[in-house]
């Protein structure tokens, strides 16, 4: 029995037995609040679920385009996030991401903890018309799918219990923070007047740059190869496609005509860079690819995802075409200079995606009465600088500190026969990775 999970499941029967300690405030779920809006809540019910499937729809895009013998590892690391950061945001994620401010940069944990005071009640200055309870749960759903993003970068050679340990420290010291920043009231990013209407920075641009610091630190793979499956990719696409109407829609809180042009502007903006991305390929010489117009409708949900309820929809078909290019170049700059193994393109696509998306938010919003149009731009430029800089720092401290406790990569031999097996146990269906085969072959022989 290894000691690493000794200590996680220690962990987790403490916080089980710390729950029995802490109940809801009697009658939290069951007093009427008079500021309630039922079509709110209905709304809102619908869009956490759409939010939910994204991270189920994440892993088989991720798992489809890595090597057979990783599938599901990759699969996994995504789905797991559903349960470890769930716990996490129950007893004080929510806290440090929206409780009472401390000093304009995070939340006091002990403000939800353990969801007190979360119930059917509204609050003004988070959620005025639905309870805090769907706020809480919405909001969770983006802390869910933030770290599954940045397992792309480092696919096929993580061990997964480091990786565990990981996600919790990403999402106490980095998802936390950021959320903070710009979606509180009271958060200094918000204060500065930035917007990012559904993720655009907290999620995307946090997520890519995370994964930028995993693929320089973890250094590269012994080998790569064809994807497993391609028509994993394209569900994985889908669901994603449809998650994010909740991912952007349900952004507006409410059933109303915010949330409708966030809806319209999402599938108009992921339509464009799907387009965009096969023929720009083209113009370039390859051939049009299911990868390509998968990856492509992804590049133009995150590009619009920081604008969604604010821009037009003419806006959105030009933020989705020029993101698109830019985040291709990006990726082909990547390939060719092959400085760096980010083994599914995670920073070129939802780091640059997300950026650019939120220089974009800069240049075509400006809701400000405080400052002027440029220094409105200007606070979102210095955002993206801000966001970049300490998630890089702090992420690249993350795995060096996860790594000292646990080592993240996995060895030589365990790569070789890849982490379903080494990691898991586990086969992907009936054929095993062709290398995977010849391994054995040359044991067999050996013996």
């Amino acid at each position: 029995m290894q000691k690493r999970w000794i200590i996680l499941f220690s962990i987790l029967l403490v916080l089980s037995i710390l729950g029995l300690f802490y109940s809801d405030v009697e009658g939290s779920f069951v007093e009427e609040d008079a500021n309630l809006n039922y079509a709110d809540i209905a709304w809102m019910i619908t869009a956490t679920i759409f939010v939910l499937m994204m991270t189920p729809g994440l892993s088989f895009f991720y798992g489809g385009m890595v090597r057979a013998k990783n599938v599901i590892s990759t699969m996994l690391q995504s789905f797991i996030a559903m349960g470890v950061i769930s716990v996490i945001w129950v007893f004080f994620g929510f806290s440090l991401a929206f409780g009472d401010d401390i000093g304009h940069f995070i939340g006091d944990p002990t403000t939800f903890f353990m969801f007190k005071n979360v119930g059917a009640a509204t609050n003004a200055l988070l959620a005025p018309t639905i309870p805090l309870a769907l706020y809480a749960l919405f909001q969770m759903k983006f802390a869910i799918i933030t770290p599954s993003l940045i397992t792309g970068s480092f696919a096929e050679r993580v061990r997964f219990s480091g990786y565990l340990v990981f996600m919790i420290l990403f999402c106490i010291f980095v998802y936390c923070p950021l959320a903070h920043w710009t979606w509180h009231p009271d958060g200094f990013l918000r204060q500065m007047g930035v917007l990012d209407f559904a993720g655009g920075i907290v999620v995307h641009a946090s997520s890519g740059v995370a994964a930028l610091a995993g693929a320089i630190f973890l250094g590269r793979r012994k080998a790569s190869g064809k994807p497993a499956n391609v028509p994993f990719v394209l569900l994985g696409a889908a669901m994603l496609w449809l998650g994010w109407f909740g991912f952007n829609a349900g952004s507006s809180l409410a059933a109303n005509s915010i949330a409708v042009k966030a809806f319209l502007n999402t599938n108009t903006a992921s339509a464009t860079a799907m387009m965009t991305w096969v023929f720009f390929d083209c113009l370039l010489g390859r051939k049009p690819s299911a990868m390509g117009a998968a990856i492509g409708a992804v590049v133009g949900l995150v590009a619009i995802t920081p604008s969604a309820g604010y821009v037009t929809v003419g806006q959105s078909i030009f933020i989705a075409f020029v993101t698109t290019i830019i985040c291709n170049l990006a990726v082909t700059w990547k390939n060719s200079k092959n400085t760096f193994d980010d083994a599914l393109d995670v920073f070129p696509t939802h780091g640059v995606g997300g950026i650019v998306g939120t220089i974009f938010t800069g240049i075509f919003v400006y809701e400000s009465q405080d400052i002027t149009y440029f220094q409105s731009f200007v606070n979102h430029v210095l955002a993206v600088i801000i966001v970049f800089a300490y998630t890089f720092v702090v992420t690249y401290a993350l795995y060096w500190l996860t790594n000292k406790m646990i080592p993240m990569r996995v060895s030589p031999e365990s790569e070789r026969i890849g982490l379903d097996r080494s990691q898991h146990d586990e086969e992907y269906g009936v054929e095993i990775d062709r290398e995977l085969a010849e391994y054995y072959d040359v044991q067999n022989d050996r013996q």
